[in-house]
């Protein structure tokens, strides 16, 4: 038996900047057990790349993980058949072409709304004053919540991160994802009698339009806001401070040499909103000489692959020029993430143009602290402008 090593962290000094012990692990022990977090880590991009697909081995089915557990059995935890059924159920309120014609002037109506709101202002958190209510307000429409206040659904979003992110046991931290998700399923309940007599492309319509059992749809909505909401918030406000710390990097877009496309890739690539995807070992399997043994937690650290420097030049820079398609930001095998288009089309089609065009001599105003691995972001980014 040849078990992975050990490598120990600390947990306060990973959460605050993990990238320093996923440096060292990519370069000494790419595959091992860090028993703080109670799970195998996957370090280097092409070894998630190949082994998130095995998935008879690395299982996304984990009846008792902390997802499961607090919020249902969603999608995300269901492999082949089980999942996609529901992927196919749930691709209409998706799909680029919904994005396309339905989102994308909701999404642009949503930041109008909230920057004739802050303009005058002259100062405010991109985080909590922009990213936030943007996508509080876009998922809303997806999702069919609309009867949700944007607060809430930020409030929910983060309590069932929090929550599913809770390894330690915190009961507080429980209590609190608990009572997040009884407030979605009651904004759903709410909905119910008016979508049965009006669908329409929304996430919770065409889940039951495809005869979805409610269990099913209700952890899928669940799901759909705990990865919908905390990511656009802080990719949008996160890729807004990239850029304006660095200037030549903006300019660049400016002149027609690069795309807000490229600044959201580079910055998903650079950042990661979503550092790491858990699996569960459904058998007995070696994987790079070492033994994985069955119910073990394994860790595909996607953080860490988007800035394996066997595949990535440079990859602590940012740089919006760099060709991201190696990137892992959206993972990698069968659990591709369902919602790529809506966030693209939300963050670099609508918030990051619209906030720069708005917001004439938009500049930082103070420290924009970072936290996080398995979900990072920036806690505030302060910013001024010319009011």
């Amino acid at each position: 038996m040849a078990a992975p090593p050990v490598y120990e962290i600390d947990p306060t000094r990973f959460h605050a900047n993990p990238y320093p012990d996923l440096q060292r692990m990519r370069a000494e022990t790419p595959i091992a057990f860090v028993p703080q977090l109670g799970a195998i880590l996957i370090t280097r991009r092409n070894d998630i790349f190949t082994q998130e697909k095995r998935v008879a081995t690395f299982s996304s089915h984990q009846p008792g993980g902390l997802m499961t557990v607090l919020m249902g059995e969603n999608m995300m935890r269901k492999d082949g058949e089980a999942h996609a059924r529901e992927r196919k159920a749930t691709f209409p309120a998706f799909s680029p072409r919904t994005v396309r014609e339905v989102w994308t002037a909701a999404f642009r109506a949503a930041a109008a709304q909230v920057l004739d709101d802050l303009a005058r202002l002259g100062r405010c958190d991109l985080v909590a004053d922009y990213a936030m209510p943007v996508s509080g307000e876009a998922l809303k429409a997806i999702t069919g919540l609309t009867n949700m206040h944007w607060r809430e659904m930020d409030r929910v979003s983060q309590g069932m991160i929090d929550g599913i992110a809770n390894y330690a046991g915190d009961p507080g931290i429980e209590a609190v994802c608990h009572d997040c998700t009884a407030s979605v399923d009651a904004h759903i309940d709410a909905r119910l009698a008016e979508l049965n007599g009006r669908p329409d492309t929304s996430l919770l319509s065409v889940q039951m339009k495809a005869g979805l059992p409610m269990t099913s749809v209700r952890a899928n909505i669940k799901l759909a806001i705990s990865g919908g909401q905390n990511e656009p918030r802080d990719a949008i406000a996160g890729t807004a401070w990239a850029l304006l710390t660095h200037p030549g990097q903006r300019a660049q877009i400016h002149e027609g040499r690069a795309t807000w496309r490229d600044a959201f890739e580079e910055y998903a690539r650079w950042i990661s909103p979503i550092g790491m995807s858990p699996r569960r070992v459904a058998r007995a399997d070696r994987v790079n000489g070492f033994d994985f043994e069955p119910e073990s937690r394994v860790f595909f650290m996607f953080g860490s692959g988007n800035r394996d420097e066997a595949v990535f030049d440079r990859p602590d820079v940012f740089d919006v020029t760099r060709d991201c398609s190696a990137s892992l930001a959206f993972g990698a095998g069968p659990h591709f993430c369902a919602g790529a288009a809506a966030s693209r089309a939300l963050i670099a089609e609508v918030a990051l143009p619209m906030l720069f065009q708005r917001l004439s001599g938009l500049r930082l105003a103070g420290d924009v602290p970072f936290a996080g691995w398995a979900f990072r972001g920036p806690l505030k980014v302060p910013v001024t402008w010319d009011a």
